[in-house]
């Protein structure tokens, strides 16, 4: 036995480390796992490791995309919220400016009682070398007829109905050739004719013709229409003075005028349907 111990004792210690070791190792993985599968596990960590990256890659791109269809949605809702808000704005401005056109005929109303009014917007201005017009969104529905007169919000004179149709009409104002029309010197109460000259059309401005010989005239004097005959209504203004003259033979005396209406920024006007005739 010692024999045996001596000559073999180095390889039943080695035998016996080796499976204390064993031993060991095997207590250690079956507390844990098995050798195999935490094997397993050490080859495929980084498989799992990189699902998880694509994984939270599209959990991101996810998010992203419902959050870009979020504030798509949210843009759209904010553009239809400021579409509102000009629409509501715009309606406010045309609510304005129809108090604005009802006050002015209020105040035309107040100021000339033996006239009736009715209003109306400028639709087209259109001029030419003989002719100056203003289409209105008024006709005979409304009651408007051929020959009435059209008055700015001052009340001074912007022109003569020519031609109706059912919710329009067009009107010569008072510098186009075709028009004339009876008028009184205001300071003397002279009467004349005020016409569209084809000279004159250009520089937006008038002429007072057929003077008394003896009239007296200075520049700045009013000149409004005289009524007579009932056709327009009187003491409508036409304008003013702006120089006096005396025909070639130097005989005759005419006048030029300014009309007091501004034609060229007219948006909004009245036309006078009917009116008292005062003798």
């Amino acid at each position: 036995m010692k024999d045996f111990l001596e000559k073999h004792g180095l390889l039943i210690l080695s035998a016996a480390v080796v499976l204390a070791l064993l031993l060991s190792a095997l207590s250690y993985f079956s507390a844990t796992s098995s050798f195999l599968h935490n094997a397993a596990g050490v080859v495929t960590s980084p498989f799992r490791a990189a699902g998880a990256a694509v994984s939270e890659w599209v959990r991101d791109k996810q998010r992203y995309y419902r959050d870009y269809s979020d504030l798509l949605a949210e843009n759209e809702a904010l553009r239809r919220e400021v579409a509102e808000l000009r629409a509501d704005a715009r309606q406010v401005e045309r609510d304005r400016e129809e108090n604005a056109r009802l006050r002015e005929l209020l105040g035309l109303r107040e100021q000339r009682r033996e006239l009736a009014f009715e209003a109306a917007a400028v639709l087209e201005h259109s001029s030419s070398n003989w002719t100056s017009t203003l289409t209105l969104d008024r006709g005979t529905a409304h009651g408007v007829a051929a020959n009435n007169c059209v008055v700015n919000a001052e009340g001074y004179l912007v022109g003569v109905v020519k031609d109706v149709g059912y919710n329009w009409c067009t009107v010569l104002t008072i510098i186009d050739t075709d028009m004339e029309l009876g008028a009184l010197l205001y300071r003397s109460g002279d009467v004349a004719i005020a016409e569209g000259d084809f000279a004159l059309m250009g520089e937006g401005k008038l002429k007072l013709s057929y003077l008394p010989s003896d009239v007296s005239l200075l520049a700045g004097d009013y000149i409004v229409t005289s009524g007579l005959g009932g056709f327009y209504p009187s003491n409508l203004v036409i304008g003013v003075v702006d120089s006096v003259h005396t025909d070639d033979d130097g005989l005759v005396q005419y006048a030029v005028l300014s009309p007091l209406a501004d034609l060229d920024g007219l948006t909004q006007v009245f036309v006078i349907k009917s009116f008292d005739i005062v003798d």
